[in-house]
């Protein structure tokens, strides 16, 4: 058992079309949407995220300010993923922006990968929106921690969503605590059944229900860097401690 799949998504932006090349096509304009750490070199893009180097994918497609195309290597059981991305500039410095994730997900509960996988793509894809529309051509540290196990999803969805101040809808305004750090607020910038995206002045905060089963902050920092991590990662352990 298995699935092929493909998950179409566009967006107008207010960003021109060499704004948006640089953040799909290099290490640092990829760092500042996508995850992990990224590198474009040598025809290939190599992406490590949470200690694990993910496979590598070969570019198959690369026609400036147009499209850009990329795909895994299929692995023994045939598992890959590919990005392909497709520009077209628009009047007064915007651009269309197309991108498609597909690929093959293995095994008899790709169901449950695949959910995952449509509801981090959608983040991503948003992600990438809003930093093409209020950050583009600034660099972004990456910032990823994960909280203690989870054991009951939809109760560790209502405790983030109770620490956001009640469930956060597209345009809400927020209030983000984690401790040893100035409190900041901010507007959700997107939400689906596995995710949370925030954005502040200097940071896109994005939660998200990883498939390692703990909750995860996946974050973009575009300030000062300095006592992050361990704030948020002490803000999970006190949130989630024998509760989730």
């Amino acid at each position: 058992m298995g699935r092929e799949f493909e998950i179409p998504l566009e967006s107008l932006v207010e960003a021109t079309p060499e704004q948006v090349w640089s953040a799909i096509t290099t290490g640092p304009g990829i760092d500042s949407w996508f995850m992990g750490r990224n590198e474009v070199e040598g025809g290939a893009v190599r992406t490590a995220f949470a200690g694990a180097e993910l496979p590598e994918s070969r570019v198959s497609a690369d026609e400036p300010l147009k499209h850009f195309a990329h795909s895994a290597t299929p692995g023994p059981d045939g598992r890959f993923v590919a990005y392909e991305f497709l520009l077209e500039g628009r009047g007064q410095g915007s651009t269309l922006v197309r991108m498609v994730t597909s690929g093959f997900l293995p095994g008899d509960d790709w169901e449950h990968e695949y959910e995952a996988m449509s509801a981090g793509t959608a983040l991503f894809f948003a992600t990438l929106t809003e930093y093409l529309t209020h950050f583009a051509g600034r660099g972004a540290t990456p910032l990823t921690e994960s909280g203690p196990p989870v054991a009951d999803w939809p109760r560790a969805w209502r405790t983030l969503h109770a620490a956001l101040g009640g469930p956060p809808e597209p345009g809400d305004t927020v209030r983000l605590t984690p401790p040893g750090l100035p409190p900041a607020q901010g507007v959700v910038y997107f939400r689906n059944g596995q995710t949370v995206g925030v954005r502040t002045s200097d940071a896109l905060y994005r939660f998200v229900q990883g498939m390692g089963g703990t909750m995860l902050v996946m974050h973009l920092l575009f300030g000062d860097p300095e006592g992050q991590a361990a704030a948020w990662r002490s803000w999970l352990e006190d949130l989630y401690a024998d509760r989730a």
